[in-house]
């Protein structure tokens, strides 16, 4: 189990748009100029865009490898530690933050050819 920092980038490789923003000790990760992501490479973690119900129950079901980053609106962020999550469950959650960041008609287009929770095998 885990994911390194270049498997994490391979992910948003497969998703339309993605753009990557650095920030000195952090890179934003954005699709069409709307963040969705942070990569801290110096700690191996995450920071994904994600709903506040599913927010709450990843840092409850498994504090061990979530935690809460911020909320802003109805979106609850949350930290993910690389070296603490399978690539199928990262990639799921990377796919539905871009989801919830994406224009509507890019993120139907995606899943049109993309059926979600399929993925390239990385390694």
């Amino acid at each position: 189990m885990g994911v390194t920092v270049d498997e994490f980038l391979a992910m948003l490789d497969e998703l339309p748009e993605v753009r990557l923003s650095h920030g000195g000790e952090w890179v934003g990760i954005k699709v069409r100029d709307k963040g969705f992501g942070y990569l801290w490479e110096a700690t191996e973690t995450v920071g994904l865009k994600a709903t506040i119900e599913e927010q709450i129950a990843l840092v409850n079901e498994r504090p061990e490898v979530f935690e809460v980053q911020f909320t802003a609106g109805r979106f609850g962020w949350v930290v993910v530690h690389l070296d603490k999550i399978d690539a199928d469950e990262l990639f799921e959650l990377v796919v539905e933050a871009w989801c919830l960041t994406a224009p509507k008609q890019l993120v139907e287009d995606f899943e049109a050819t993309h059926p979600i929770g399929q993925r390239v095998q990385y390694g």
